[in-house]
């Protein structure tokens, strides 16, 4: 799954944690699981992840056993709406060759 369009253009850990939760929307993930998926320290994930909670793009929730991390309503992208962006690379040079 991807981002929505209007939250590509946040910091670079905070976007790598909405596509890292965005690829798990239904099971979520826990914060050990985040840092293995993004790149940065917990001293850059942790503020990361205030932030996105303050701006209300992740949920959060206790499961008794630890905390698990979801992408709040409309920050996955829907697949048709990425559809819409356009002709890809692809499509444009078979069409500039005739292919």
């Amino acid at each position: 799954m991807a981002v929505s369009p209007e939250h590509r253009d946040r910091d670079e850990v905070e976007f790598e944690v909405l596509a890292a939760l965005a690829d798990r929307a239904e099971e979520g993930m826990s914060v050990l699981e985040l840092r293995a998926a993004v790149d940065a320290d917990i001293d850059r994930l942790e503020p990361a992840l205030g932030d996105l909670k303050d701006a209300g793009l992740i949920e959060v929730e206790s499961n008794g056993d630890g905390v698990v991390l979801y992408p709040a309503d409309g920050v996955v992208a829907d697949p048709e709406d990425l559809d819409d962006e356009g002709p890809s690379v692809l499509e444009i040079i078979r069409d500039r060759f005739g292919f």
